[in-house]
């Protein structure tokens, strides 16, 4: 097998995304302390054509070196807003007709991989806190909360691979 090379992966130009159809899927990244996490959830975005990224409270926002090194350019191509307030924007997507969706581990949290998608409907789904994940508050005021199941030893994973494996599951799951 031979590797392919950049210019073979026939991917969207910037303008090209911005112009695709978009999977009905927000992420609201709260809280997050660290601009690599931040990155790397925006080229995830990227990757699977969501619809935006709002960032809230302490989490920051482009432009940033920090954020730039792991997103590779997906800060020009994926939409993001900031938004002080999680609690608030929640309350607001839901009149928005978003399902809210807590990634936290949490009493009668729904696994991950029991999750069923209907694809005619919009998804927003929330990470927090690298320390202190989802506040309680927000947690409250979702629709739902999904956990992602594990089998190790630790508690949890790593917020940028949290993001990854619920968007390519979520995404799958809407692509069938």
């Amino acid at each position: 097998m031979r590797k392919l090379q950049n210019d073979e992966l026939n991917r969207l130009t910037v303008d090209g995304f911005k112009m695709a159809e978009k999977t009905p899927i927000v992420v609201v990244l709260d809280d997050i302390r660290s601009l690599n996490n931040v990155g790397s959830v925006f080229r995830t975005a990227d990757a699977f054509l969501i619809e935006k990224i709002y960032l809230c409270g302490i989490t920051a926002t482009p432009p940033h070196k920090d954020i730039r090194k792991t997103a590779l350019g997906a800060t020009e191509s994926v939409a993001w807003e900031y938004a002080e307030n999680a609690l608030a924007l929640i309350k607001s997507l839901k009149t928005q007709g978003y399902t809210t969706i807590a990634i936290e581990q949490a009493e009668n949290a729904l696994m991950l991989d029991q999750v069923q998608v209907n694809g005619d409907l919009k998804y927003a789904v929330v990470f927090g806190n690298e320390v202190k994940g989802v506040s309680q508050k927000v947690v409250n005021a979702c629709d739902q909360v999904i956990e992602i199941p594990q089998f190790g030893t630790k508690h949890s994973l790593n917020i940028s691979v949290s993001a990854g494996v619920v968007i390519w599951d979520l995404w799958s799951k809407m692509k069938n």
